[in-house]
């Protein structure tokens, strides 16, 4: 049966490793529908990214990609297929009412599994998407205590990703290692500035001329994961605290839904604290 996969690549740079690995798949017979990559030059780190079409034989490709490429190389193959979500959200809604309208008009190839909050003011927007929404109260309980039912709750949908459309709770480190590069954030802010809480305040009080958002991966150090998107927009001195607030909604929007996009088309690489993004 004829597929289409996508095959990852991240290895020490070497010599003719585009050739060897277009020859790999020649030999099995694969069209090449598109291929990008890329040489860090400071860590002489190859990235490249294959589109392909034909007939599969995973684990003979695999192993034929073992023999060819340098020690410490890593490479996966992946279906070409819808990813599966679940959104966790606070009381914000503009992030996630994005994701819902796109995903209904199809301007987003993903499957919204779920939507968890730790309140409850997000029910109405989701179900009318006809979506399930789960409350996960964070009252009476520790960040830990929290953070596993929370997570029990997300293993239950077996989602390939977690999206944060404006969770206000920093996850605890347990709940980050069990999603190792899986969980995206929206932060308010143009990381690395204004990082916790309050950034339009902070942004206002030091009286920038531009405000931004930041689409992440989530790690245990907080708002400092490998960065996805950024974006931008003009201020001046008339904006408040609030109207920078407003205005910078629009950019999260946009910001997040662009990293959805390029993650969930695999074309996110992830090294050591940065990505590269083909």
């Amino acid at each position: 049966m004829i597929e289409n996969k996508i095959l990852l690549t991240e290895c020490p740079d070497d010599k003719g490793l585009v050739a060897k690995i277009t020859n790999i798949c020649y030999k099995h017979q694969l069209n090449i529908i598109q291929n990008n990559e890329f040489v860090d030059s400071d860590t002489r780190r190859f990235f490249m990214r294959t589109e392909l079409q034909g007939i599969f034989n995973d684990q003979t490709l695999l192993a034929d990609l073992a023999f060819t490429l340098p020690s410490g190389s890593n490479y996966r193959l992946v279906p070409h297929k819808r990813k599966r979500i679940v959104i966790l959200v606070t009381k914000e809604a503009h992030c996630l009412g994005d994701i819902l309208m796109k995903t209904y008009y199809g301007g987003l190839d993903v499957e919204i599994a779920a939507v968890i909050g730790n309140h409850d003011k997000l029910r109405n927007l989701t179900e009318r998407f006809d979506i399930p929404f789960h409350l996960v109260s964070h009252e009476g309980l520790t960040r830990v205590e929290h953070d596993k039912l929370l997570s029990e709750k997300i293993d239950e949908y077996a989602p390939d990703y977690i999206v944060l459309a404006k969770y206000m709770r920093v996850l605890n480190p347990a709940f980050v290692e069990r999603y190792p590069n899986r969980v995206i954030n929206i932060h308010h802010s143009f990381l690395p500035a204004f990082i916790g809480a309050k950034p339009y305040q902070q942004a206002y009080e030091r009286g920038v001329k531009i405000i931004g958002a930041t689409a992440h991966f989530i790690n245990n150090e907080l708002d400092q994961g490998p960065i996805i998107v950024q974006n931008v927009i003009n201020v001046d001195h008339t904006y408040t605290a609030d109207l920078m607030m407003k205005a910078g909604r629009d950019v999260e929007k946009t910001v997040l839904s662009r990293a959805l996009e390029w993650v969930f088309a695999e074309r996110v690489f992830v090294y050591q604290n940065k990505t590269i993004v083909m």
